[in-house]
């Protein structure tokens, strides 16, 4: 997808996200340096940047050149106007109200919300949506509050397709899980700070197995993210101090109305469940 770096600044992250796939291993180490610490790993130089990435600084200037910028300080530019137009967006949001004032917490949920869906690009939802509808089974797990999420993917994404389950939460179920993952499957996992043992340990042990992984992660970034054929990271400042559902969950939808149209046949499957359920619920 040919990128045009005089449209908004906003979408850099977006854009480092979007083509991570695509991209070289020496290539997306240098994406991992620049998002697990942006903004400050890109305002250094080449030279260091390339160093943290553990690859020489040609490589390093083939990714800025194959984003669409014609060099590093071009880049560079682009990424400070980001975070200027951040920071001033943060400001507006806080300087109107009181931290005590309700309204302020709904424009600030309203905010991250905005900034979470405009992380959730097209391209990538595409591919998610792709991923999910292709796979032989799907797997959902989250660590702590985010398995609600993982929970509310298999509930409606069993309704477009069959093979769905939610990673079960005993050891001992787990490793029956893992028994029959395989190369055709595929792990979509939520994992936010503080990161969760757990899902690193089931995911990795089902990597090995060559399932693939759908990974949404935060600002930070998950240990997993390394691992995600597809990585989807949540901005920092959708996060918050509380991390709120909401955000997780809107994306969650985002992805499901992205998978229908890689399904055949789900309007009958949904028609046919509520025929079932009618049915089901009929008094004797």
């Amino acid at each position: 997808m040919a990128y045009d770096p005089t449209r908004r600044p906003d979408l850099v992250t977006t854009r480092l996200s979007e083509i991570y796939p695509e991209l070289p291993r020496g290539e997306q180490a240098i994406v991992r340096v620049l998002l697990d610490d942006y903004p400050f790993a890109a305002l250094g130089s080449l030279r260091s940047l390339a160093d943290r990435a553990k690859v020489s600084p040609p490589t390093a200037s083939r990714l800025i050149t194959r984003l669409g910028w014609s060099g590093f300080s071009d880049f560079q530019d682009a990424v400070r106007t980001q975070v200027k137009e951040q920071d001033q967006s943060r400001l507006r949001q806080f300087v109107s109200t009181t931290p005590t004032e309700p309204n302020q917490a709904a424009e600030q949920l309203l905010a991250g919300l905005s900034s979470t869906i405009d992380a959730a690009s097209e391209t990538l939802l595409g591919r998610i949506g792709a991923l999910l509808a292709k796979a032989g089974s799907v797997w959902a797990i989250g660590g702590p509050l985010n398995e609600l999420a993982a929970d509310y993917l298999v509930r409606q994404l069993s309704g477009l397709r069959p093979n769905v389950h939610q990673v079960p939460q005993a050891t001992a179920a787990r490793a029956r899980s893992l028994v029959d993952l395989g190369r055709h499957d595929l792990i979509i996992a939520y994992d936010f700070r503080r990161y969760a043992p757990g899902v690193a340990r089931f995911v990795r042990a089902a990597r090995t197995r060559g399932t693939r992984l759908v990974l949404i992660t935060d600002a930070w970034e998950s240990p997993l993210a390394g691992d995600a054929e597809v990585l989807l990271r949540l901005p920092r400042e959708a996060t918050g101090p509380i991390a709120p559902l909401t955000h997780v969950v809107a994306v969650t939808e985002l992805i499901l109305v992205a998978t229908v149209p890689h399904l055949a046949g789900s309007t009958e499957r949904l028609a046919e469940l509520d025929a079932l359920t009618e049915e089901l619920q009929r008094p004797e």
